[in-house]
């Protein structure tokens, strides 16, 4: 590899970190989220595959499309999303009110603002597939 090439790769590496981009940045604990995910979201959700409580299951959730599970009776908001849940559109969506994230939601939580429990949340949600 030039030394081009070499200088080029490791710029665009360190930008990706300093932009907050990659695995790494948001990397959590997926024992400890397991913890997160019943105080946080058992009442509603559960990660078995096919079973919806007041909420969808959310096995899988990572790489699905909102709104898509079949069999669960979404709001008209996120049926009507286009995005695909991947691990920063939960951060986004999880860090503050489902209201304000997605306005006209039945989706009734306040947010969650402890950044490692949500890191740790999202690696169990993605460690359920």
């Amino acid at each position: 590899m030039s030394k081009a090439i070499f200088a080029k790769a490791a710029h665009y590496a360190v930008m990706m970190g300093v932009l907050g981009y990659g695995a790494a940045v948001h990397a959590g604990d997926a024992d400890a989220g397991k913890d997160v995910f019943k105080q946080e979201c058992s009442e509603c959700h559960t990660v078995k595959e096919g079973k919806n409580k007041k909420g969808p299951s959310l096995f899988g959730i990572v790489g699905r499309n909102a709104g898509s599970l079949s069999g669960f009776d979404y709001s008209d908001a996120l049926k009507n999303a286009k995005w695909v849940w991947t691990e920063d559109k939960l951060h986004w969506y999880l860090s503050q009110p489902a209201k304000q994230a997605n306005p006209g939601t039945k989706m009734k939580y306040p947010g969650l603002d402890n950044a490692k429990q949500l890191d740790d949340l999202i690696a169990y949600l993605q460690s359920n597939h």
